[in-house]
């Protein structure tokens, strides 16, 4: 496993800061304590978004893979996601797991674990979309100037 420690790209003139792997596993951690903790009452809107828990199954252990991430809009049932990863170079571990095996679980505040299907959107949906989430999110506009990777949407579909 590849271990990250702080980093930094260059975008123009200013230098940004990208979460380490300890910092983003922190994060999600103090997440599900909070949610746990509060009996599930607290923890599921950040950013005024909806926060989801997701499982995944991790690609190369097969081992269920837990992470909180918010979802920046729905489309009727199915709620999108973001795979950021705070603007890194590279994808989120959770994403690289869906995508090589697209069955994942999602809860919320309203809904007990279930099963669904994550399928990435295509480049003419995520053009469409992208703009209507910077615009609501502009955090999210702030995270593709920091990489040269295109950030991927995802859609949560139920089955």
């Amino acid at each position: 496993m590849r271990r990250q420690t702080h980093k930094s790209h260059r975008t123009g003139s200013t230098l940004v800061k990208v979460p380490s792997d300890f910092a983003l596993k922190t994060m999600n951690f103090v997440h599900k304590t909070i949610l746990t903790v509060s009996g599930g009452k607290k923890g599921w809107n950040a950013g005024n978004m909806p926060v989801l828990k997701l499982t995944t199954t991790g690609r190369t252990s097969g081992q269920p893979r837990e992470c909180m991430l918010t979802s920046p809009i729905q489309q009727g049932e199915t709620y999108v996601v973001v795979a950021s990863r705070g603007g890194d170079d590279h994808h989120p571990a959770w994403f690289t797991n869906l995508r090589a095996n697209s069955t994942v679980w999602v809860a919320t505040q309203t809904e007990a674990k279930h099963e669904r299907r994550a399928r990435i959107a295509t480049s003419e949906e995520r053009d469409e979309m992208w703009p209507i989430i910077v615009a609501k999110y502009a955090n999210y506009g702030g995270y593709q100037l920091k990489t040269e990777r295109e950030i991927p949407l995802i859609f949560l579909e139920k089955v």
